[in-house]
């Protein structure tokens, strides 16, 4: 008897916390209000003249160039076939971005090998 009193206590007191907290959120929620109310009161100005109108400028947004098209591009112009240090030379990507490139054109079957080293488009 005595513990489910203390428990109903401490519920008790909890409830009293929980109300102070609501009643401080509704004072600072009233007063938000009071701030926009007075706002959208507030006196109307005399209108300025518009401003000349300002030209907008469109810049077009460069094309992110992707390492797959890139490559993919430079083998397809090459008759021949390319090597990975032609790719490297003419993309300025890395060995190892080369070399993932490569497998995942030959895995989509945009390319083949022709010899060792040297690729073409499929």
């Amino acid at each position: 008897m005595k513990v489910i009193k203390r428990e109903l206590e401490s519920i008790a007191k909890n409830l009293k916390a929980l109300t102070k907290k609501v009643e401080s959120i509704a004072q600072k929620l009233a007063k938000m209000e009071a701030a926009t109310a007075k706002k959208a009161k507030a006196p109307v100005r005399a209108a300025k003249k518009p401003a000349a109108k300002a030209k907008k400028i469109v810049r077009s947004k460069a094309k992110k160039v992707i390492a797959t098209d890139a490559v993919f591009a430079v083998i397809r112009r090459s008759r021949k076939g390319v090597n990975t240090a032609t790719l490297k030379e003419k993309t300025g990507f890395n060995e190892t971005k080369v070399r993932n490139v490569i497998f995942r054109l030959k895995k989509q079957g945009k390319i083949t090998t022709k010899t060792k080293g040297v690729y073409i488009a499929a």
